[in-house]
């Protein structure tokens, strides 16, 4: 005999046994795998332990489908529930921004004496007229006291509280409640 003949025969045999146990392992695996994956069904304990590998794989199949359209029903009603959500802040902001856009600028001045009250009401989008406002008593010389506000739905209300500088008493605040009506009655404009 020819001792090449018998190691090729040796080596192929070899071959198949190596074969087999790869095989073995991997059905082992397989079957490892599939009991993993069976166990993970809800309800796996009271499933027939008999069950055919091909029936727990159908089964597993099902389940995940059905996770799936709930997982679609969940993120449907998610975005509806945005939709929602969203125009009920369009029309909530689109509400309030035309009602306070609509509170136009009002102007009262009383003097009594060197003193001087000055009452300003705005919507919230006219918070510039109360800087201007301080801006143009300072500037015609009469002196802030005090000034307040108060917050009402859409509306601000500014208390300034003046004092006349005592050449101004004759004369009064003519200019400066002039300019002021300018600035609040003509900003509508």
């Amino acid at each position: 005999m020819d001792p090449n003949f018998q190691f090729s025969a040796s080596s192929s045999s070899a071959a198949k046994i190596e074969r087999r146990i790869v095989e073995k392992n991997r059905r082992i695996q397989m079957k490892n795998l599939c009991f993993k994956l069976n166990s993970l069904l809800p309800d796996h304990d009271s499933k027939d332990a008999s069950l055919a590998l091909p029936d727990q794989i159908d089964e597993a199949i099902k389940y995940i489908k059905e996770l799936e359209k709930k997982v679609n029903s969940a993120k449907e009603k998610k975005n509806q529930l945005q939709r929602k959500n969203k125009s009920s802040i369009n029309i909530d902001s689109s509400s309030s921004s035309s009602s306070s856009s609509s509170a136009s600028p009002q102007l009262k001045i009383n003097q009594m004496g060197k003193s001087l009250e000055i009452v300003l009401s705005s919507g919230l989008d006219d918070q510039y007229l109360l800087s201007e406002t301080l801006r143009i008593l300072q500037e015609e010389g009469i002196e802030v006291v005090s000034a307040s506000f108060s917050v009402s739905r859409n509306s601000v209300f500014h208390t300034i509280h003046a004092q006349l500088g005592d050449s101004m008493i004759e004369i009064g605040a003519t200019k400066a409640m002039e300019r002021l009506k300018g600035l609040v009655y003509g900003s509508n404009s």
